[in-house]
C-alpha cells in the first residue's frame, strides 16, 4: 500500500534467513531497520541493513544482485512467501513505499531441492543454466542475414515467441510451485525456438533433452497449479507447458518409430 506523501521515512522490522556458506542448515534472525528512505528500493534497504550490521563488526547478509533494472533475475528473494514479493516485477523493483511503516517482513531464499542455498540469501541457480545446455546450438546458416521477407513468419507467431523470449530465468516459478517445478522456465525457452522457422531442424531433440535434463536436475513434476505464472515477473503463460508436453509426447513418438524402423530392416 502506499504511504503517505508527507512520510520521508519508513522503519520497518526483517526477519532474514542467515545460513553460514557451507552449512546445511541457517536460521531466522530478526533486524530493525530504521528510518529508510521511502524512496529506496527493497534492496537499497538491504544495503542500509549491511552497512549497519558492518559498521558493528558483524558478517552482511549476502544476497545477489545486479542490473537492478528487472531486467537480469539475479536478485531472487522470497518477501513474506512470495517469489520477489508482493509486486509482480523482480525483487530489485519493489519499493518500500510498498509496505506499511512498522511491517514485520520475512525474507527467505528461493530454496529448493534444486537450488540449494550457498549462504544466506544465495542458492545455487545454475541447474536452469544446464537444463538450457542440454538443449544445443541451432544448426540454422549463420552467414550473411536473408532478406526479411525470404522467410516470413506471420505477426501471431512472432509476438508468441517474442513473450516466450521474454523469460529472464530467475527461477521464480520454481520457488512459487508447491512441487518446485521448473515447467514454465523449461517450456518458454524451448518455445520461443519452437515457434520460428530457426529452431525447427532440432525441435524434437530439443524438448527430448531439456526436459529430460530438467527432470534429472531434480525439478518437480508440474501438476497445473499456476503458482508459476502468478510469480512470473514478466508474465509468462502457462500455456507454454502444455505446448512442451505435447511436443515431448510426439518427440518421443517419432523417436520409438524411428528406432522401430532401424531394428525392422
Amino acid at each position: 500500500m502506499s504511504q503517505d506523501h508527507d512520510q520521508k521515512t519508513i522503519t520497518v522490522s526483517v526477519r532474514v534467513w542467515r545460513q553460514a556458506q557451507g552449512e546445511k542448515g541457517g536460521r531466522f534472525v530478526e533486524y530493525e531497520v530504521a528510518d529508510t528512505p521511502l524512496e529506496a528500493s527493497f534492496l537499497e534497504m538491504l544495503d542500509i541493513l549491511n552497512e549497519s550490521l558492518v559498521e558493528k563488526g558483524e558478517d552482511p547478509i549476502a544476497f545477489e544482485s545486479d542490473c537492478r533494472e528487472g531486467i537480469c533475475g539475479t536478485c531472487c528473494l522470497v518477501v513474506d512467501g512470495l517469489p520477489h514479493g508482493p509486486s509482480q516485477c523482480t525483487t530489485c523493483q519493489l519499493q518500500m513505499r510498498n509496505f506499511e511503516p512498522e511491517a514485520k517482513i520475512t525474507i527467505e531464499p528461493f530454496s529448493t531441492g534444486a537450488f540449494p542455498v550457498i549462504k544466506d540469501l544465495i542458492v545455487d541457480r545454475s541447474s536452469l543454466d544446464r537444463v538450457i545446455q542440454a538443449g544445443g546450438y541451432i544448426t540454422v546458416h549463420s552467414g550473411p542475414k536473408p532478406e526479411p521477407n525470404s522467410v516470413p513468419i506471420e505477426h501471431e507467431i512472432m509476438e508468441d515467441a517474442l513473450d516466450a523470449s521474454a523469460c529472464i530465468g530467475c527461477g521464480a516459478c520454481v520457488a512459487a510451485c508447491p512441487n518446485g517445478s521448473a515447467s514454465l522456465f523449461t517450456s518458454a525457452k524451448i518455445h520461443h525456438l519452437a515457434l520460428l522457422p530457426q529452431g525447427q531442424p532440432e525441435r524434437n531433440t530439443r524438448v527430448k533433452k531439456m526436459v529430460e535434463a530438467m527432470d534429472d536436475e531434480g525439478f518437480g513434476s508440474c501438476r497445473n497449479y499456476a503458482e508459476c505464472q502468478a510469480s512470473c515477473p514478466k508474465g509468462i503463460s502457462i500455456k507454454y507447458i502444455g505446448r512442451m508436453n505435447s511436443d515431448y509426447i510426439k518427440a518421443t513418438v517419432l523417436d520409438t518409430d524411428r528406432r522401430g524402423s532401424m531394428h525392422a530392416t
